[in-house]
């Protein structure tokens, strides 16, 4: 009985370690069960496959099992998958096959169901449920509290965090917040875009955010429609109904660039090289001025001395 396995590279990701961190965390349903050309004996053989040169180790308490008419491989009960230094916790793992068109099974979806954990040296996703997709090389983790934890960054979605293989994009959907130190990003979308880098690894250099956009460090608050955030320059843009609040003072525009390096932001009233340039409007307020002391309106001023008219 022979198993062909197709070989993954999870390449470390540099930049906004939240959202690089799902590329390697992306793959980890994967790894975890090998993307197998299956033969339909595989579920008796699970605990020995193998990918690339880490051992795959498969555990349940409820044991594993091969149903034939549903053509699925199920583990059960505090199911765990691990390979190398990637690791699989849930409640059930499933792998559905389907017969290919030489007659050999094919695995196209494998799912991680109930308090599912994917951990690897980059960080731990968190959520419900985990399902990769072979065709559409695609990961997608939903559910509730959903959220990707590093060592010290964190990103949080309301719908799904999800790794698109083959557009190399990682995206955070619904009220998305990406923190780092005392720095947050907020948008209803956070997309991440991944190259390849002179070291043939694999980075994020281009974070595009869309929707009630939000940048919030220690003393500045920015909002506007859309952003992006450029992660090598630590420089982030935002365009459309830009507010920029510090303490009580608001700035208006349609762009404003924020160095998250620095602190500095600039606002402009239009987009560079865009046209309708508008007015950037700012409200002041004024600082509030301390209190006069006033004299205690119960007492009566002291008379002054008569003069001596000298007799």
């Amino acid at each position: 009985m022979s198993h062909a396995g197709k070989h993954v590279d999870p390449r470390p990701s540099r930049g906004l370690p939240s959202l690089a961190s799902l590329a390697p965390l992306g793959l980890a349903l994967g790894l975890a069960l090998g993307l197998l050309e299956a033969s339909p004996a595989a579920a008796q053989a699970l605990g020995n496959l193998q990918e690339g040169d880490d051992p795959l180790e498969i555990n349940a308490e409820e044991g594993i099992e091969w149903n034939h008419n549903n053509k699925t491989y199920v583990a059960r009960g505090n199911a765990r998958a691990a390979s190398g230094d990637v690791e699989v916790l849930a409640e059930v793992l499933t792998a559905y096959y389907r017969e290919s068109e030489d007659g050999n099974s094919e695995i196209f979806m494998i799912e991680a169901t109930g308090d599912v954990r994917i951990s690897s040296p980059e960080g731990t996703v968190y959520g419900d449920k985990g399902q990769y997709k072979l065709d559409e090389q695609v990961f997608i983790m939903t559910g509730q509290d959903l959220r990707l934890e590093g060592e010290k960054d964190r990103l949080t979605a309301r719908d799904s965090l999800e790794y698109w293989e083959a557009k190399q994009q990682a995206v955070a959907r619904g009220d998305a917040n990406a923190y780092h130190e005392d720095k947050r990003i907020r948008a209803d979308v956070l997309t991440a875009n991944f190259v390849e880098n002179a070291e043939n690894e694999m980075e994020v250099r281009r974070i595009d955010a869309r929707g009630n956009v939000q940048i919030r460090t220690q003393t500045e608050f920015v909002t506007g429609n859309e952003g992006v955030y450029y992660v090598d320059r630590e420089l982030a843009t935002l365009s459309g109904d830009v507010k920029i609040t510090q303490d009580q003072n608001q700035l208006n525009g349609q762009f404003a660039e924020v160095n998250l390096k620095t602190g500095v932001s600039t606002l402009k009233g239009a987009v560079p090289g865009g046209q309708g340039q508008t007015p950037v409007t700012a409200i002041v307020m004024p600082k509030a001025k301390p209190k006069a002391e006033t004299a205690d309106p119960e007492e009566e001023p002291e008379a002054a001395p008569e003069a001596d008219s000298g007799s």
